[in-house]
């Protein structure tokens, strides 16, 4: 009963916050377009932007910082209208910054007990015997589902010594699809919330 409960309220915080996302971002991208910005002019710093923010929201440990979501959402739609590219290299920054961010995690693991005790943690054990048979699968599947935390998975790369580029490589390409859909995702959105101003 108290499991169910618990279950009820997660999915209810969760399509709050997915609410509260939209209007985030649809807030961020009405404030943009009320100063008149041009895109254009401002591509570059738009891409850095994405990219700087998506690396030190995902180079947290265990600290669920979701911000980047945002920037990609109202990112898309500004760079969506420079061109019909514009949400792929919204995709790609951010793909490349979360990736590098991630290597905090990879090093905390590489570097040992001292920094992160997660032995401790339920399906700790599972996830590392399910790390070692299948390797950088394991790291791509683990990138490209949004909701479990990454950090383990880097933890557990990191502890493994797997080398550096065998984390980074499919952890880039996991998160590619859910960075690019989300770009779309949020030019759809931000399309549909269209208000007259």
């Amino acid at each position: 009963m108290a499991l169910e409960k618990l279950k009820q309220r997660r999915w209810l915080r969760l399509a709050l916050y997915g609410v509260a996302l939209g209007a985030a971002s649809y807030g961020l991208y009405v404030l943009v377009m009320r100063f008149h910005l041009p895109a254009q002019e401002h591509a570059a710093t738009v891409y850095l932007t994405v990219f700087g923010v998506t690396l030190v929201s995902c180079a947290g440990l265990f600290i669920p910082v979701y911000i980047h979501i945002i920037i990609i959402f109202t990112a898309a739609k500004l760079m969506a209208q420079v061109s019909p590219w514009g949400p792929v290299l919204v995709a790609l920054a951010a793909t490349t910054g979360g990736a590098l961010g991630e290597i905090t995690g990879y090093y905390a693991g590489y570097l040992g007990k001292r920094i992160a005790h997660v032995e401790n943690m339920p399906g700790y054990q599972r996830l590392v015997g399910w790390m070692k048979r299948h390797g950088m699968l394991a790291i791509f599947l683990m990138s490209l589902q949004p909701i479990l935390p990454f950090d383990v998975a880097g933890l557990v790369a990191g502890a493994a010594r797997m080398p550096l580029w065998k984390f980074l490589l499919p952890c880039w390409g996991g998160r590619f699809p859910k960075y690019l859909a989300a770009a779309y995702l949020g030019t759809a959105v931000l399309n549909i919330l269209h208000l007259p101003f």
